[in-house]
């Protein structure tokens, strides 16, 4: 269980009050797809991802960005329970998409850059490694039925 002091749940909770999980879902995922290209492998079904302009206007990426950050949303809501909120994603990316967990590190990382990105103000660098704590237990909890 990751440890969370007053000050990181405030400004976890006060940053992520703002995140408009449709459009910052959708630029993580698209950037996760552009800097990584071989992570569209386990997206062959979202049809062209054959270049940035692509990517960035595909909406099957927007869709499932909105997803991926609404479940990362979860995160912020259990912060005391996050492997057994990421217990059923967890398995699933295990057992059925086979997805390398490195992955779920990658988008924790470029998570970081999008939120710094759009809350240049707020997000300090005390936000900053509440934010890396965060996405790091969210990672952990994703990867922990791979061991």
């Amino acid at each position: 269980m990751v440890h969370w002091t007053a000050e990181e749940k405030q400004l976890i909770t006060g940053i992520w009050g703002k995140v408009n999980v449709a459009d910052c879902g959708a630029e993580a995922l698209a950037r996760l797809l552009i800097v990584y290209p071989w992570t569209q492998r386990f997206f062959s079904s979202f049809g062209n991802l054959s270049n940035a302009t692509a990517i960035c206007g595909n909406p099957m990426v927007r869709a499932h960005g909105k997803k991926v950050l609404t479940s990362f949303g979860d995160a912020v809501k259990n912060l005391d329970n996050i492997k057994g909120t990421f217990a059923q994603l967890s398995e699933l990316h295990c057992d059925k998409l086979h997805v390398d967990p490195e992955n779920f590190r990658l988008l924790g990382d470029i998570l970081i850059i999008v939120l710094a990105a759009h809350f240049t103000k707020d997000f300090t660098p005390e936000a900053q490694a509440a934010f890396q704590k965060l996405v790091r237990a969210v990672a952990h909890a994703l990867a922990r039925k791979y061991h």
